[in-house]
């Protein structure tokens, strides 16, 4: 008599989908100067968010076995003597400025391109990856050493002060050709750890009071009958806690709403998941094992009919419920991702993916985004091209933090982690 396959365990599945994931890291870098691509599209610029992620992760390579801890300490001192060395200035075409550095960099030169914005954001995740590297590198070696000393320099000449540009709150983002972005951080978002380390910052720190007015813009609401602080996109609840371990240490915010951010993000995830299971718009695909509604890339901006009803999709947008916006396309990198906070719903919508939706799923490695209510070469419909470096690394950490809380306990040694929370106002779990 035959005897049924056995089932892939839990650790396999994860362990397959996070090798794979950190596969990115090693192909799309350049040598050179660290630089990673934003994706793996031919001519990608590189992204400094998805850099920062790179050095998170390779810590989690050299755990898992995947990255001899030479290679590693390679890769990450080439990529701090870059942005160490890198020309900083007001020139159009510099790395950075004021200790910030432009979203996006040609691959080689290092150079700003697309007239991209001197990103506070990103510039945050650069530096999460940096200050993870220095908590982990922490050997008695002149390589090692270095990685700290640089990782200080990159952090201590960061000038937080500058970037309010004369307002209460820190500005998103500033231009040579225009000044600052007129929009600073209005409802929560993925800003938290932006204000954790501009507020522990030892040579020019933003003040106090930035982060009470920032959280003063806070929207808590009540959806399906979960009482939550609301950010429709997926990606918000994660990027901080990729670094931050936020269950039960709490602000002035949360300890008024009887919650921390690592309970609100679970929360989250089941509005998604009631959100996807109603599936007020008819998308095919929607249900209890099929959501990730987040920031990622999409079919293109269009309208069409289908089904006899019109539909309008977009290009790379921040969707979110459950006001959306919404067009039928999800990204499994963002229900992954989920996984510390609701370990069953994710592991169950991960195998929904895989036996359903094969076709999208490409050596173990998910896309930014399918979409079946689209018309495709497959069940899964519309695929997104290539593979996005913040949806890979995003995966790797958070797999990771629910495995073994790695890069959650090192940044609870970094001290600037410790300083900027309490700064905030949070007291309570691991900060006591």
């Amino acid at each position: 008599m035959a005897t049924e396959p056995q089932a892939e365990s839990d650790d396999d599945l994860l362990q397959r989908f996070q090798r794979a994931a950190f596969g990115y890291f090693t192909t799309q870098v350049n040598p050179h100067n660290g630089l990673v691509a934003d994706t793996s599209r031919a001519g990608s610029p590189a992204s400094i968010a998805v850099v920062g992620f790179a050095l998170s992760c390779y810590p989690v390579g050299v755990e898992r076995g995947w990255m001899a801890r030479a290679d590693a300490v390679a890769r990450v001192l080439v990529t701090l003597r870059f942005f160490c060395n890198s020309r900083q200035g007001d020139q159009s075409d510099a790395t950075g400025y004021k200790g910030f550095y432009y979203h996006f960099l040609d691959m080689t030169t290092g150079q700003r391109v697309w007239q991209s914005e001197l990103s506070l954001i990103d510039t945050t995740l650069l530096l999460a990856g940096v200050l993870t590297a220095s908590v982990y590198f922490s050997e008695d070696t002149p390589e090692e050493t270095e990685i700290r000393e640089r990782a200080d320099t990159i952090y201590r000449r960061i000038d937080w002060q500058w970037a309010r540009g004369g307002e209460a709150t820190a500005r998103q983002g500033w231009k040579p050709e225009s000044g600052f972005l007129h929009y600073g951080w209005d409802g929560y978002d993925e800003a938290t750890i932006l204000y954790v380390l501009g507020l522990a910052s030892p040579t020019h720190p933003i003040p106090e009071n930035s982060y009470v007015r920032w959280t003063a813009t806070y929207q808590w609401e009540n959806i399906y009958d979960y009482e939550y602080l609301y950010a429709g996109p997926l990606f918000i609840h994660h990027f901080s806690q990729a670094w931050i371990d936020f269950a039960s240490i709490r602000d002035q915010f949360m300890r008024e709403k009887d919650s921390d951010y690592f309970e609100n993000s679970r929360r989250a995830i089941h509005v998604q998941r009631e959100y996807a299971r109603r599936n007020p718009y008819g998308f095919a695909g929607y249900g209890k094992d099929y959501w990730g509604i987040t920031a990622n890339d999409g079919p293109g901006f269009k309208t069409l009919k289908i089904d006899g009803r019109e539909r309008r999709f977009l290009g790379y947008a921040a969707r979110g419920v459950p006001y959306g916006p919404d067009d039928g396309t999800i990204d499994p990198c963002g229900t992954l991702a989920s996984l510390p906070f609701a370990p069953a719903l994710t592991l169950s919508a991960l195998r929904h993916f895989c036996e359903r939706y094969p076709d999208m799923i490409r050596d173990s490695r998910l896309p930014s985004g399918f979409n079946p209510t689209l018309s495709g070469d497959g069940r899964s419909g519309w695929v997104s091209e290539g593979y996005f470096g913040l949806d890979q690394g995003i995966v790797v950490l958070m797999i990771e933090n629910y495995r073994s809380q790695l890069i959650w306990n090192l940044m609870r040694r970094c001290p600037y982690i410790g300083s900027g929370l309490r700064r905030a106002g949070f007291t309570g779990g691991w900060l006591s």
